[in-house]
């Protein structure tokens, strides 16, 4: 982790922490707040010196409230925050429903994530069906998301090349995914990546937490059936 992702990474460790002892002041943790979002946008995007800014910025306001005993949250020493580890998930995350969003909370209680998006020609092999969003967009909404500190675009081709440029301490599997630990750590291994494979245990249980039953829903209420779309 770089200085700036170290204080961001610090910054959500804080406001998680963090314990209001006057409602007075919660539009201003509210800011710190968007204050972290806007710096893990411009982080996602390689701006870091802005990111750096606003989270500066954030930084400032919580340690006002500290000082005046409204807020009460404890700041890491930077050490601290650079053993945290890096946790990399993948996936296509063409239509984002609360199963992603599981998957992605879980990734961050384990550390710093890096989520891979697919390219749409890896996308498309895997789904065995055609991609309509392209990569870059599903890439661009999911760098907004709280629990996704970086965001890195596939490779088409094989897809566990990415792990020379991830270098990741921890890979967190899907409970979907159709590849086993064994695999991805061999994978890994190969790359000179010794990484701990872990699994979502279950999928998140909803009527649409699953893109295939989003798109057949879309189908069934604007079309009727998929042969009068």
């Amino acid at each position: 982790m770089d200085r700036v992702a170290v204080y961001i990474k610090n910054l959500e460790e804080a406001l998680e922490s963090l314990v209001l002892k006057d409602s007075a002041y919660r539009h201003i943790v509210e800011l710190a707040s968007a204050y972290l979002k806007d710096s893990k946008y411009y982080y996602s995007i390689g701006d870091k010196e802005t990111a750096l800014a606003t989270v500066s910025y954030a930084e400032g306001l919580l340690d006002a409230l500290k000082m005046i005993g409204a807020a009460a949250f404890v700041w890491k020493r930077p050490s601290e925050i650079k053993n945290t580890r890096t946790v990399m998930v993948a996936g296509t995350f063409e239509i984002l429903h609360p199963g992603h969003l599981a998957y992605l909370r879980e990734a961050w209680r384990l550390g710093y994530v890096v989520a891979v998006v697919s390219s749409d020609e890896n996308a498309e092999r895997s789904k065995k069906r055609k991609i309509v969003i392209p990569q870059q967009q599903r890439a661009e909404v999911l760098s907004s998301l709280y629990y996704v500190h970086r965001v890195v675009p596939g490779r088409p081709g094989n897809i566990f090349d990415i792990f020379e440029e991830v270098k990741p301490d921890v890979v967190l599997l899907g409970p979907n995914q159709n590849v086993s630990e064994d695999m991805v750590r061999a994978e890994a291994k190969k790359r000179g990546v010794d990484a701990e494979i872990l699994r979502l245990p279950e999928l998140k249980q909803c009527e649409l937490c699953s893109t295939t039953k989003i798109i057949q829903k879309i189908v069934a209420t604007f079309c009727g059936d998929a042969s009068q779309c």
